[in-house]
């Protein structure tokens, strides 16, 4: 059972949590941490029903959907959900290209298109079965905790700070409006409906005993793999805070952040960091398309080559980048368009394995409902206030 979590889990160390953590550590210390582990742990029971609802029912999120509320529903959430997937291969994408260009120098839009085939080609050992895709993307997951271990180790973060920085506070406006990107970029709408389908049939059951034992199971494998993602998170921010907190000139870019790690603590830890931001986006750009294919099969039924799924998704990514515009602030934009997509896929999530009609007696309980709805309530809050707050100038 071990493995869908892992591949679900590169939605939370992608491109833009590399944006988001290490403007919390540059600009506000450890102060934010806590933030850090909450949108961590909150991520944990949302991966954990979707993984649930694929075991029980043997369909993906979209598919129980498209079951649940009838056809012209399930279209409706099929566009957003396409809207949603450019999104989401806009931070995938900027990310790789960014992590080549600060490697080897490759112009952005080159590097980009570079980023496409890399993606494709770790896509394509699907076709020779589900194992080794997820191995080669846990691979590209422990490259990336293997980097920022190393930074962490080189840089050697106040352990006090950090532990301080567990205890919730802010400062001043500035924190709070950071804090709601860090915490409403949590559940990434791609990761809840992909997790349901890589469980869906994976492990054939005979009974409810055999089916009960599977979700034990899985709650292992979501816990471990979200927790990797989260020392990942927290790792991010403890350098981040340790190396520009204070600094003179501000670290407001990616390309800054790897710019200062070459200049205060060596080219080793420089190159860590642009390798870690390459397979993220590898990574996190191949499970991207591979949830476009779920989302398409689940919601309307239909499947289209995975060629056309990455031209047509990838076309803004390489727009943008073709147009000169600052990787950093398209790291932004992205997460404000997938903040429009959470609500579509986690209030349907709550609804569906709370449904005794759907799950029997795997239907959430009443403390796990309970949860879920202040967790619902708290990211789609957030969400809705970080758009205010960025529409509102």
């Amino acid at each position: 059972m071990f493995g869908p979590a892992f591949v679900a889990a590169v939605a939370y160390v992608d491109p833009g949590n590399f944006a988001t953590n290490f403007a919390g550590g540059a600009r506000f210390g450890y102060r934010l941490m806590w933030v850090v582990l909450l949108a961590n742990l909150m991520a944990m029971p949302i991966q954990y029903l979707s993984a649930k609802l694929g075991i029980v029912t043997g369909m993906s999120l979209p598919r129980a959907c498209r079951e649940r509320f009838g056809k012209p529903v399930a279209y409706g959430l099929w566009v957003q959900a396409e809207i949603i997937a450019m999104a989401t291969d806009l931070a995938e994408f900027v990310g790789a290209a960014l992590g080549l260009n600060l490697l080897f120098g490759v112009p952005p839009t080159v590097a980009a298109l570079i980023t496409a085939v890399v993606a494709f080609a770790v896509l394509g050992l699907q076709s020779r079965g589900a194992r080794r895709f997820e191995i080669a993307i846990i691979s590209l997951l422990v490259i990336i905790l293997a980097g920022f271990l190393y930074e962490t180790l080189r840089v050697g973060p106040d352990a006090r700070g950090a532990l301080a920085g567990l205890v919730p506070s802010f400062s001043g406006p500035d924190s709070v409006l950071l804090a709601v990107g860090i915490v409403g970029a949590t559940a990434m709408p791609h990761a809840i409906y992909l997790h349901s389908a890589l469980t869906a049939r994976r492990v054939p059951w005979a009974d409810d005993g055999e089916r009960r034992s599977i979700l034990r199971f899985e709650k292992y494998d979501v816990i471990i793999a979200l927790g990797v993602a989260g020392l990942i998170n927290m790792a991010m921010l403890a350098v981040a805070a340790k190396l520009f907190a204070g600094a003179p000139v501000p670290v407001t870019t990616i390309e800054g952040a790897h710019a200062g790690m070459g200049a205060l603590i060596g080219g080793g830890a420089a190159l860590a960091f642009a390798v870690a931001l390459l397979a993220s986006g590898i990574s996190s750009s191949s499970v991207g398309t591979f949830a476009g294919q779920v989302v398409m099969e689940g919601f309307i039924v239909r499947r289209i080559p995975l060629v056309v799924r990455r031209a047509v998704t990838m076309a803004p990514a390489i727009v943008l980048l073709a147009a000169g515009i600052d990787p950093t602030a398209a790291l932004v934009i992205s997460q404000v368009l997938l903040s429009f997509g959470i609500p579509f896929a986690l209030i349907p999530l709550v609804m569906i394995t709370g449904s005794r009609d759907v799950m029997g007696g795997h239907a959430n309980g009443r403390w796990m409902t309970a949860l879920m709805a202040v967790i619902t309530a708290i990211i789609v809050g957030l969400n809705l206030y970080l758009l205010f707050r960025q529409f509102a100038g």
